[in-house]
């Protein structure tokens, strides 16, 4: 991890208010156009019930996948009363965050990549918020911006749970081809990933922008846009994004990391 489980805690707070306020105010019936099967509800429904679900996982120090439909109120407040669904959601940020707090980072519990241990959920649960508000945002026309350490880390994260998956074969999609490779740069944050690619399979880090690693295609631009682009809430060709080199790699590459 490269943020202490206390960060996570705030963030899983922090994301969460600024979804809320994508939502103020908005036509919650309307679909979300990087989550067409979903209206706005739903997308703050799928948020809120993952806060529950997650928060019941660590509460009960979950050794096996804690059933969703034992969630308590994971489907969300009754009618459709804005107030209570920005409410409901409040509640759910705030008692996931409170209960990873108490349980601190080493608490062993389920999950289903990564350290079994509570960390592994401030985390997911950070990032979860994080992707969404960027689906959120993008339906309102509301700006999007995030922490750079906290964006840089959901892709961190985002690279390890394609390399877990993979290990088990959760698709088979083909990445690439051997000896192909990608740089992403996020320029406004100074930090850079290098991504070397197989056809099944793939090994990324960080890269040092002092050795000039050479890739097949490279990708440059803020931080938030490289982020909603990896995370196909953006097209690799929004104006803010620099595509050097191979851009059918990276077509390749997202196609086949959509899942």
């Amino acid at each position: 991890m490269t943020l202490e489980h206390a960060t996570y805690c705030d963030q899983i707070l922090r994301q969460s208010a600024e979804l809320r306020s994508h939502l103020a105010g908005a036509d919650l019936t309307a679909t979300v156009p990087t989550c067409p099967e979903w209206t706005l509800r739903d997308l703050a429904v799928h948020v809120g019930g993952t806060h529950r679900w997650s928060t019941e996982i660590v509460r009960t120090e979950a050794t096996a996948p804690f059933p969703p439909d034992k969630v308590p109120g994971a489907g969300g407040p009754d009618g459709d009363d804005p107030a209570a669904l920005d409410a409901w959601l409040a509640e759910g940020a705030e008692n996931c965050a409170a209960v990873l707090r108490a349980a601190g980072p080493d608490l062993p519990v389920w999950s289903w990549a990564g350290p079994a241990t509570s960390v592994f959920w401030a985390r997911r649960m950070t990032h979860e918020t994080l992707v969404h508000r960027a689906d959120a945002a993008g339906a309102v026309g509301a700006a999007y911006t995030v922490p750079a350490a906290v964006g840089a880390d959901a892709l961190d994260e985002w690279f390890d749970v394609l390399t877990f998956a993979r290990a088990f074969r959760a698709s088979e999609a083909k990445l690439g081809e051997p000896g192909q490779s990608l740089h992403l740069h996020a320029k406004d944050a100074g930090v850079e990933w290098f991504i070397a690619l197989d056809d099944k399979a793939f090994t990324w880090h960080r890269a040092d922008a002092k050795a000039h690693e050479k890739a097949t295609v490279a990708v440059h631009g803020p931080l938030a846009d490289v982020l909603r682009v990896v995370f196909r809430r953006l097209p690799a060709t929004t104006p803010a994004v620099e595509i050097l080199g191979e851009a059918a790699v990276l077509d390749t590459w997202l196609a086949a990391t959509s899942f």
